[in-house]
């Protein structure tokens, strides 16, 4: 989390995506940007919505979107990356549909990205992905959250490199 808030300029609006119940987009909030939280799982939307209550988050500040990703991004809604001066991608293991990629770091796509990656193999894949949409790796941090297995985090801060 501290990471993913120390890439996020002040004052920015933020677009997470993949939310769960606000691990970023909570802290986001309270730091003061704008953010607008998708997650398909109602019961995790539904905490959420209770954190930003028993949180005394401003009205306004967080606001849960009950849709899958690809749905709230889909072509017949006004959502889009562009509205936004940031987004969090707290990719699922699989990583990131291509399109979904493609319509949130595409053309006109916020000026900085942090993606946020369980598997090295998916973000790779991702990453060769989002640096030909014109966005370039300013940092890359692996977190070890589960000491003594495989697994790791990585926190990868992109920004955009051309418009």
């Amino acid at each position: 989390v501290k990471e993913v808030l120390a890439a996020i300029p002040d004052g920015a609006t933020v677009l997470d995506l993949y939310a769960g119940a606000g691990l970023f987009a909570l802290p986001l909030a309270l730091r003061g940007h704008t953010v607008v939280a998708i997650e398909e799982n109602k019961a995790a939307v539904a905490d959420g919505e209770g954190s930003i209550r028993l949180g005394r988050i401003r009205d306004g500040r967080c606001r849960f979107i009950a849709k899958r990703v690809e749905m709230a991004l889909d072509a017949g809604t006004r959502l889009t990356a562009r509205t936004f001066d940031a987004v969090v991608l707290d990719a699922p293991r699989e990583g990131c549909a291509p399109w979904v990629l493609d319509r949130v770091l595409g053309e006109g796509g916020p000026a900085r990205a942090v993606y946020v990656s369980c598997d090295p193999e998916s973000l790779a894949r991702d990453l060769a992905r989002i640096t030909k949409r014109g966005y370039a790796i300013e940092s890359m941090q692996p977190v070890d959250m589960f000491p003594h297995t495989p697994h790791i985090e990585t926190v990868v801060v992109l920004r955009r490199a051309t418009r």
